[in-house]
């Protein structure tokens, strides 16, 4: 019998992911780190060796730091505190960003090299037994029934693979397999643009001030921005009389690169590449127990710089509430709130998107001409605010409560004494935070450990101090006492004073799904 007709290799897992980018090999680990037993499918036998994604946003930092990998992301990213518009005479249209850090302990913007992030990953995923990575599986077929799923695939050698599990989640990209199996409906806005793309490894290094900038000049639209440390990555929009045929060449790359003093005498051409930049998602993101996570679910053009931190917001909010249902403590329906919560979420970042694609891509002069006047004359003398993550408005909040969606804080606490990361001592999961010193109902705080809960006094009682003040000055800035921060850094909800805290543990109890109220 040929190895090809042999019979096929069954693994059992609680988790079958099937992708290995940053957002499959992030929701591996944070499965794993809660003790599941993880399957990764990859198609390709080897990671991908050249840039892609090139920023990430504090939120997507702090998840990243939940993933094991925080102080080696920070020796392989920059901060990239100041974002410019300028148009083709170099007069500023738009200056925005944040000098230091965001609200979830890392700057507002960072710039990363994708292989070297996914080889941080990869040897995280490599040092937690639960995670066992298959590469060269192409899926061929996905059946499901009421207690599991079953992902089929075909290995390298041409001998069949088949996981089984509670549940399958497709991370495979844009062409995802798992998305055209399961014949899943795709809303296309038709945004549609084809950009050069040039990754460029310097000679010698060189300051660029500002790091990233943006040059709106309709003779040729183009981003100039950071590729990592070490790195830089320039973007040129395809012009309407130009053939892709024409601008995907190294020449065309070298050529349009000499006005920034950059030629193959102090520089390595990394890639170049045409994208198309698309704006569309998938209109289900679940189908009974598989679920879909990443560019399988959204694309986005890359002006808000929102890919890849989208993925990981997605696979953040999904991890727990995975591990929640997958051990027990919560009903099968908690899963329907991660699209509910994700999909509003995904479409605002492609909308915001959209809306600065459409300011930059304008090959028009008379247009870019009103453009720049309109905007030029509102630059002030003082940096612009970055935009804010939008709160998520529905799903397992208590929305009636202030601040209720938003983006948790995460300054630095005393810890053992030294200054450490909130998230660093007190870990990832539910957090009910306050400056506080009052006692809360037992039973509650025993039903909230329960659930991966811990109650946590800045005052000193659990050797955790607000070393710096910077959670009293939070507190007092939202006019609020007490956080209750969901496992993937959003607000659950706030609380004036400790009865109002036990008011949000209920809350939560009460909206909780039960697994005793499930019916498989």
């Amino acid at each position: 019998m040929t190895e090809s007709t042999s019979s096929p290799e069954i693994i059992t897992a609680d988790i079958v992911i099937v992708g290995y980018g940053p957002v499959g090999a992030a929701l591996a680990i944070l499965l794993a780190q809660a003790g599941h037993r993880v399957v990764v499918l990859e198609r390709w036998l080897a990671p991908f060796p050249l840039p892609r994604a090139v920023h990430f946003d504090h939120e997507a930092g702090r998840i990243l730091q939940s993933c094991g990998i925080g102080s080696d992301l920070r020796d392989i990213s920059e901060p990239a505190e100041v974002y410019e518009w300028r148009n083709a005479a170099g007069t500023t249209l738009l200056r925005f960003g944040r000098i230091g850090t965001g609200t979830s302990g890392w700057p507002e913007s960072s710039m990363f090299n994708q292989p070297a992030l996914e080889a941080l990953l990869d040897r995280r995923a490599a040092d937690l037994s639960g995670i066992d990575v298959r590469r060269g599986v192409e899926v061929v077929d996905v059946e499901q029934s009421g207690s599991g799923v079953v992902v089929s695939g075909t290995m390298a050698g041409g001998r069949s693979v088949e996981v089984r599990s509670p549940y399958a989640i497709g991370c495979d990209g844009a062409n995802s397999t798992i998305r055209r199996l399961l014949e899943l409906p795709v809303t296309d806005l038709g945004f549609l643009y084809d950009w050069l793309i040039v990754d460029v490894v310097l000679d010698q290094p060189r300051v660029f001030d500002p790091l990233n900038l943006q040059v709106c000049d309709p003779a040729r639209p183009t981003t100039a921005v950071s590729g990592g440390p070490g790195r830089r990555r320039w973007e040129f929009m395809r012009l309407p009389d130009e053939t892709i045929a024409d601008l995907d060449s190294e020449a065309t790359a070298w050529t349009l690169l000499a006005p920034w003093d950059v030629t193959p005498d102090n520089a390595r051409l990394e890639r170049h590449a045409v994208y198309t930049f698309n704006a569309r998602y998938a209109e289900c993101w679940r189908t009974g127990r598989v679920l879909l996570a990443g560019d399988a679910a959204h694309q986005m053009p890359p002006f808000a710089g929102q890919g890849m931190c989208s993925g990981l917001r997605d696979a953040a909010n999904l991890a727990w509430k995975l591990d929640l249902v997958l051990t027990g403590r919560a009903a099968d329906s908690l899963l329907d709130t991660y699209p509910v919560e994700r999909i509003p979420d995904a479409k605002g970042a492609i909308e915001f998107s959209m809306a600065l694609g459409r300011v930059i891509c304008v090959p028009d002069f008379a247009e870019a001409a009103v453009r720049d006047a309109a905007m030029s004359s509102a630059v002030g003398n003082e940096l612009a605010p970055a935009p804010d993550l939008a709160p998520i408005l529905v799903g397992l909040m208590h929305h009636s409560t202030p601040h209720a969606g938003g983006c948790s804080p995460q300054p630095m606490v005393g810890h053992n004494g030294i200054r450490v990361l909130f998230d660093d001592a007190v870990g990832a999961g539910w957090r009910l935070t306050t400056c506080d010193v009052t006692q809360l109902d037992g039973e509650l705080v025993a039903w909230f450990e329960s659930i991966g809960g811990r109650t946590i006094s800045l005052s000193g009682l659990d050797a955790i101090t607000d070393v710096d003040g910077a959670y009293a000055e939070w507190f007092s800035t939202h006019n609020t006492s007490w956080t209750l921060q969901r496992p993937d850094f959003r607000l659950y909800g706030t609380a004036d004073n400790a009865a109002d805290a036990e008011g949000l543990l209920r809350h939560l109890r009460d909206q909780l799904p039960s697994p005793t109220n499930q019916g498989e």
